[in-house]
């Protein structure tokens, strides 16, 4: 399997893989009955980020969609999300090392956030060596939970 860049054409497979990772990993944030998952506001997302021509976004693909999927620019690793099916096959951490490399080769300290709930997210990112900074928002969609800030510093 092996990355490629994604296009206005995979913003469908990006939204689904995004919904399918997250009705997993955070079943116990979001009630689907109160707050289903905004697909079609998370679709238009994507078709915006992928528009953004400051933004890398890249997939691995299987025969049944996406597996995974990254997105970053200059600063951030903004998207990350894998297939449950492959949760622990190093997709993940594949895709923080893009993200990584870019960002690193442009001499940047790398940033991201995540759900303070997120704690399968938050268990990658803290074995990779990130740190929370303190800094914590409010997510944008229903039920807003906590995001909270992470950067990797130089080692």
């Amino acid at each position: 399997m092996s990355w490629r860049p994604a296009g206005a054409a995979d913003a469908f497979a990006l939204a689904e893989v995004e919904r399918v990772a997250n009705l997993e990993a955070l079943a116990h944030v979001f009630d689907p009955l109160r707050h289903p998952f905004p697909f079609d506001d998370v679709l238009a997302r994507w078709a915006l980020v992928l528009q953004d021509p400051e933004v890398r976004v890249e997939a691995v693909g299987g025969e049944q969609g996406l597996l995974a999927c990254t997105a970053y620019d200059q600063e951030n690793l903004r998207h990350l999300f894998v297939h449950p099916q492959r949760w622990g096959t190093g997709l993940g951490r594949d895709g923080v090392a893009r993200a990584v490399a870019h960002i690193r080769g442009l001499g940047g300290t790398p940033h991201l956030w995540s759900l303070e709930e997120n704690r399968r997210a938050r268990g990658l990112y803290e074995h990779l060596g990130w740190c929370p900074t303190g800094v914590t928002r409010e997510a944008v969609w229903p039920p807003h939970p906590v995001e909270m800030e992470y950067s990797l510093t130089w080692s």
